[in-house]
């Protein structure tokens, strides 16, 4: 015969798996007083605490049931869930540890863990730990989707993309969770994938529902227009009226924000910049977090300058780096350090005589090597990659980092780049080419016999490994007039941590500039590699005879098609880049010579740029 505590106890789990948690509480509150300290009356009492919100109650009862059973990790570990919940970090934060050090092959203790490090905003943490719980199972999906965000915060895109395998047959998100899948897939190129997830997100009872498919409206609108389907974003706005968001509740900031983000967004695509600067000051006064506040004050710097407002615009800017400075701080303390290096390839450098000694290999010709594209960003690579990509020969895989990549898989074998590059047998040659294929084949699996272009700006800081593997290879240097490169820069919302940091400031983006072509000539003067230069105001200006020199580089019978790239990339549904409008509208000159409305910006870094400026032949 039961006792009457055990009576009491199997009386609450029935109570709580039939979803009557009000009584599993009043039960327990009923049970005997020496009930009070039965563990089965106090697992009941704590979970229907949680589940009822009962935060602060929850962790007092999970708090002893793990003082009375402290080699229990469930118990430590409910009491971090609820101890979270409560907003008690640190308590939380040692709970989980407890919790993983009972049971350290327990994914769902280091996934409640690393949800903790991500409202925190420890993102480090958040992504090692997500990391670690995925290791563990490879098949919990919501710890892939949250290992995914937090590599996604801390640009770690490669193992964001392996997070996301397989995410097309995931089952519906919750809501929140669809918003943020969808945002990542999009930044994969997948602009079907993030739509499906939409719509297929799971609401919340209301009246929250309203809220969020208000949310979820204005991320597919986004998505539309970030896709270059202009039309079709307008379209889904009329759904969106602005009234729709005044009407929300005050305790909706991220529904408003997202609102009138897609409604400036598509008021700058109509040129309407005095509407979508009144709308981004109005994001800009409800926005909680670091990020929403640096997207809507780059909108707002971009508003401004298209009215002419330089001063307004530049403030803005400063305000969008300081948010993005914020964000960099969680992810990449150490470069905060004045001295200290974002771009830290540059100080991978190959000398003469490390080259002469250099084994030699055997390597594919220059027709069966990808064509690189390189250059500092916002030097016109993106117009370029879609000029060779609109040419039936050629086929672009937009913006990857896999020759980056191919130096850190040297580093974690235990080599170092680029210093053994010189003693890489064929084998190993032969088998990074092979990985690099691989990486290609993921996002390009019709490639076949089309020459593949490899446009990533900064594969410039890394010519030792192209031409390890690839020393035939043709690369075209994108080049522009420095000080347009760094407005142009400075105005982006890069996502990269370490560009952040590196576009803080236009002291510390112009020694950034400097060291990235002082490395790039360095080593060209080493290796002669097979390089064009495509000057940015010369192409604008002698398009046609440029497209021709283009082709003979490459060996082209006929460059003609590549003069069609903007009705090319008009019909290409993702461009990652932030040139994903500009390069649909044909060449203009607008982007020429805009610095000269921020002199007075330039006037304290031109001596810094002034040698590479006359090395370039351009003037100021």
């Amino acid at each position: 015969m039961p006792t009457p505590t055990g009576g009491f106890a199997n009386a609450m789990a029935t109570a709580y798996r039939a979803g009557q948690m009000e009584q599993v509480i009043a039960l327990a509150a009923q049970a005997p007083e020496t009930g009070s300290a039965d563990e089965g009356i106090m697992l009941w009492l704590g979970l229907a605490q949680q589940t009822t919100h009962r935060y602060d109650d929850a962790a007092a009862t999970f708090r002893r049931l793990s003082q009375m059973r402290p080699e229990v990790s469930a118990y430590w570990n409910n009491l971090g869930l609820a101890c979270r919940q409560s907003g008690d970090a640190a308590a939380s934060e040692q709970a989980f540890l407890t919790a993983r050090s009972l049971a350290p092959g327990d994914a769902e203790v280091l996934y409640n863990l690393g949800l903790l490090y991500i409202q925190q905003r420890r993102w480090l943490l958040a992504r090692l730990t997500l990391l670690d719980a995925v290791d563990l199972s490879p098949h919990f999906i919501e710890a892939r989707l949250q290992a995914a965000h937090a590599c996604y915060i801390c640009g770690d895109n490669n193992s964001q993309e392996a997070m996301l395998a397989g995410a097309i047959d995931w089952p519906p998100q919750p809501a929140e969770q669809a918003l943020i899948l969808a945002a990542m897939l999009a930044v994969q190129g997948d602009p079907d994938a993030a739509l499906r997830t939409l719509a297929q997100a799971e609401l919340p009872p209301e009246p929250e529902a309203g809220i969020m498919r208000l949310r979820l409206a204005a991320q597919r609108i986004a998505l539309h227009e970030r896709s270059n389907q202009v039309e079709l974003a307008r379209d889904e706005l009329q759904q969106l009226p602005l009234s729709a968001i005044d009407r929300l509740p005050p305790e909706a900031p991220c529904a408003r924000a997202e609102g009138w983000s897609t409604h400036a967004a598509l008021a700058m695509r109509a040129a309407d910049h005095a509407a979508a600067a009144a709308l981004y000051r109005q994001v800009l006064a409800v926005a909680t977090d670091d990020q929403s506040r640096a997207s809507a004050a780059f909108g707002l710097a971009a508003a401004c300058n298209r009215q002419g407002h330089r001063d307004e615009a530049w403030q803005a800017l400063l305000a969008a780096h300081a948010a993005q400075l914020d964000i960099a701080r969680d992810v990449v303390p150490e470069l905060l350090a004045a001295d200290s290096q974002p771009l830290q390839m540059t100080g991978r450098i190959v000398s003469r005589a490390a080259y002469a000694s250099w084994r030699r290999l055997s390597s594919p010709d220059g027709r069966k090597s990808p064509v690189f594209v390189v250059g500092f960003p916002r030097s016109g690579t993106t117009l370029l990659e879609q000029m060779l990509d609109a040419h039936p020969d050629f086929q672009s895989m937009d913006e990857r980092a896999f020759i980056h990549a191919l130096t850190e898989r040297m580093e974690l074998v235990g080599q170092h780049y680029p210093a053994d590059l010189a003693t890489l047998t064929q084998t190993e040659a032969d088998q990074l080419r092979a990985v690099y294929f691989r990486m290609v084949d993921r996002v390009l699996p019709g490639l076949g016999q089309h020459r593949l272009v490899d446009k990533n700006p900064l594969n410039m800081l890394c010519l030792p490994m192209i031409m390890r593997l690839f020393p035939q290879a043709r690369i075209v240097l994108c080049l522009r007039h420095p000080c347009d490169v760094l407005l142009s820069c400075f105005m982006q919302p890069f996502r990269s941590p370490a560009f952040m940091v590196l576009c803080s400031s236009l002291q510390r983006l112009a020694r950034g500039y400097v060291q990235a072509f002082e490395q790039w000539y360095r080593h060209v003067e080493v290796f002669a590699p097979h390089v064009l230069e495509w000057r940015y105001e010369s192409v604008v200006s002698q398009f046609d005879d440029h497209v021709a020199r283009l082709g003979q580089f490459l060996e082209v019978a006929d460059a003609s098609p590549m003069a069609r790239f903007a009705e090319h990339a008009q019909g290409k549904r993702f461009i990652s880049t932030p040139s994903y409008a500009q390069v649909t509208q044909g060449i203009n000159r607008h982007a020429v010579n805009r610095w000269h409305a921020y002199r007075e910006q330039f006037e304290p870094v031109l001596p810094i740029l002034r040698p590479l400026i006359d090395r370039l032949g351009y003037t100021e």
